[in-house]
């Protein structure tokens, strides 16, 4: 009960404060949910923005540590910059988990539609953005498949917001190293501009060491009544990957904590994107134009550690991504606008999965099933079309209404390059019933899907908005759920996952406070899992519903408090026995949920000089197993930021983590009838010293 009262306590300090005097803040824009630049006050829709200062004081390594500031959202991080999330959902693991989010690069998909990677949110760079935005609860009609639980779209600097010159230095515990820089030239929102990092982290785990590098190129244009922006990303990522230390709270124990049971593990893994975007609002009240493309590349591996016999995996993509938005008023007519667009992705994906050598774990007929050699090798060409309609109407002067229709149409091919059925590569039939890993024949499968939306706004007045929205959102199956099987599985009969959700919101914004307030419920159907028989079956059912709060007060010229979290439960809405021994069994809460995340901050800013600020996030309890029999206990952390810039060209930061130095999990899992954890950091420092060189 203490935990649970600690979570009553933040939400009732924030949303009980009084305001003291008022500041002038301008009134803070969004741009994510209609792809175009909006009062977040106006957003029938719980969207959150994390903006470039607040970027700036945290500094990220992870992003997990900039996203988990939001209401609803809980990113557990794993080894290196691995991370799993949950966003008004459960944590998600598993090869379709990353389908449930829809993440973003300026409005474009980091990933095609099938080939997404749990841990891709290390594609972008989340450490310089302008900012980050997150929509909570499915997306909206301008956004279709994967925009299931939430969208993250990560916002790239314009010129305007990048100095002629920057360089900062970083460094801390755990040889923690980093530079990163940024250059422009040009005014008035054109010319030519350049940002990225590069960072070591020798990983506080035993065998651990992190390598990460990202860059950017930018040339931003006035061009034909309209901004055109073309960009150019690279990352690159080499980790020696820690694995889960096991034995029930063993994260408590520093010795084991810091070891690494898998030191032979790895992830190397490297992207590229070329974009070029216009966008242009035409003379006319409400006229919009934005047209976007985008190139991709990237490629992957890893050792596959958490598998008996260890077998590695590459796999890559190549895609191209398309979209039109157009925005217009009827004519004749002041309460009724139009918008409609139209999106075309096409995607040339593989992965194979190879063992090295005889599995040496397990028993004897695991060993038996799991032979050497290829397991998998495949290419899946897809392509996907849709089409969508907005009609935004005002029957009277404080009420919007807004009705939306989306089509998608997903198509893959899948080639198998090697034998069919489940022998091992050369045809040779494994003991104890065959091979456990089973080849589709080659095959093509398309999934259409309509997403409908429906929300209605009502203005109270110059600071507060109520809104009410029906959404649905889907995913279609990841091409490793369709086509890597087990035993004697030969074609997976799935469906997409689709979710309906509705939410109820209050918004209240004003420059000596504001807050925001949701109420949701949504439930999901065609869930993807693994059976018992080791079939990917899509007959999952689970249910969501809850309350999320943001709040912000100024206290003076110089203080602020921020609050956000949640109240929540996700339950299985259908009993079934799964893979790995486990039973699920309906009303339940799914595993790993907690029921109550909370985030308070005490902040201070003094003009130019200086800027900080105390943190406290808590993790509720959360059950870590099916049968909901294990139980975390969860855990409160406190983190410390503090900034001095004596000169406007020069600033230093100390940035101190896990400050209480609490032992806690950042992942608790409960499988095959042990404990196994991905500990959390303890206490760590880091200091950076920053240089900019300003335009004269």
């Amino acid at each position: 009960m203490t935990r649970v009262r600690h979570g009553w306590l933040i939400a009732a300090i924030a949303l009980a404060a009084a305001p003291l005097r008022a500041a002038e803040d301008p009134v803070e824009v969004v741009v994510t949910a209609a792809k175009r630049a909006e009062a977040r006050l106006d957003v029938p829709a719980s969207i959150a923005r994390l903006d470039a200062p607040e970027l700036r004081l945290l500094g990220a390594q992870h992003a997990s540590e900039a996203l988990n500031r939001v209401a609803g959202v809980m990113v557990q991080r794993g080894s290196g910059q691995e991370s799993l999330t949950a966003i008004r959902s459960p944590v998600l693991a598993g090869p379709g988990a990353c389908g449930a989010f829809l993440l973003l690069e300026d409005g474009m998909p980091l990933r095609p539609v099938g080939s997404c990677n749990v841990n891709e949110v290390f594609e972008s760079d989340t450490g310089l953005a302008r900012a980050i935005e997150v929509i909570r609860g499915p997306g909206s009609a301008l956004y279709g498949a994967n925009a299931v639980h939430a969208i993250v779209n990560v916002v790239s600097p314009g010129i305007e917001d990048l100095q002629p010159a920057r360089i900062a230095l970083e460094g801390g515990s755990n040889d923690f190293r980093r530079v990163s820089f940024g250059a422009a030239r040009g005014e008035a929102n054109s010319g030519i501009g350049a940002w990225g990092s590069f960072t070591h982290d020798g990983g506080w785990r035993a065998d651990s060491p992190v390598d990460d590098g990202k860059l950017s190129l930018l040339h931003q244009r006035h061009w034909r009544d309209g901004e055109l922006r073309l960009r150019l990303v690279g990352t690159v990522l080499n980790q020696e990957t820690a694995g889960f230390i096991r034995g029930l709270d063993s994260y408590r124990v520093p010795s084991i904590a810091r070891s690494n049971p898998n030191p032979e593990a790895f992830r190397d893994a490297w992207s590229t994107r070329a974009s070029a975007s216009w966008h242009a609002e035409p003379g006319c009240d409400g006229c919009t134009t934005d047209l976007r493309l985008m190139l991709r590349r990237s490629q992957m591996q890893f050792l596959q550690h958490f598998l008996l016999g260890k077998p590695l995996e590459r796999n890559g993509q190549d895609s191209v991504s398309a979209s039109a938005l157009w925005a217009r008023p009827i004519a004749s007519s002041r309460t009724l606008r139009w918008r409609a667009g139209i999106d075309l992705e096409l995607a040339d994906g593989w992965l194979q999965e190879i063992q090295s050598g005889p599995t040496l774990e397990g028993s004897a007929a695991a060993r038996a099933i799991r032979p050497a050699g290829r397991h998998y090798d495949y290419t899946v060409d897809s392509a996907t079309l849709a089409a969508y309609g907005v009609l935004d109407w005002q029957p009277v002067p404080r009420l919007e209404v807004a009705a939306s229709l989306r089509a998608d149409l997903t198509r893959y091919d899948y080639d198998n390059r090697m034998r069919d059925g489940n022998t091992a590569e050369d045809g040779t039939t494994c003991a104890f019933g065959g091979c456990l890993y089973s080849r589709p024949a080659d095959r093509r499968d398309e999934f259409a899907d309509l997403t409908p939306r429906l929300s209605l706004s009502w203005s109270a007045g110059a600071a507060d908005r109520l809104y009410l929205a029906a959404t649905r959102g889907f995913r279609p199956p990841e091409a490793t759920e369709l086509y890597r099987l087990q035993r004697q599985q030969r074609v997976a009969d799935l469906d997409s996952e689709r979710l309906a959700s509705v939410e109820a919101g209050w918004r209240h914004e004003t420059p000596r406070q504001g807050w925001s307030l949701a109420a949701f419920a949504m439930r999901k159907a065609n869930v993807i899992l693994r059976d018992a028989d080791g079939f990917n079956v899509g007959d999952g059912r689970t249910t969501h519903h809850g309350l999320e709060y943001e709040y912000r007060l100024r206290l003076g010229q110089s203080w602020q408090v921020t609050a956000a979290g949640t109240f929540a439960r996700h339950q299985y809405d259908f009993s079934r026995s799964i893979d790995g021994g486990e039973t699920i069994v309906s009303g339940r809460d799914v595993d790993t949920a907690p029921r109550q995340l909370h985030r308070l901050a005490l902040a201070w800013r003094l003009a130019t000089r200086w800027d900080a600020e105390l943190e406290l996030q808590q993790v509720g309890p959360y059950f870590a197993d099916a049968a909901n029999l294990a139980r975390y206990p969860g855990h409160a952390l406190a983190n410390l930021r503090l900034a001095w810039s004596p000169q406007p060209w020069l600033r230093g930061t100390l940035r101190v983590s896990n400050l209480m130095d609490r032992a806690y999990a950042d992942r608790a899992d409960f499988a095959q009838g042990d404990w196994r954890y991905f500990p959390g950091r303890g206490r760590s420092a880091f200091i950076e010293f920053e240089y900019l060189h300003a335009a004269p």
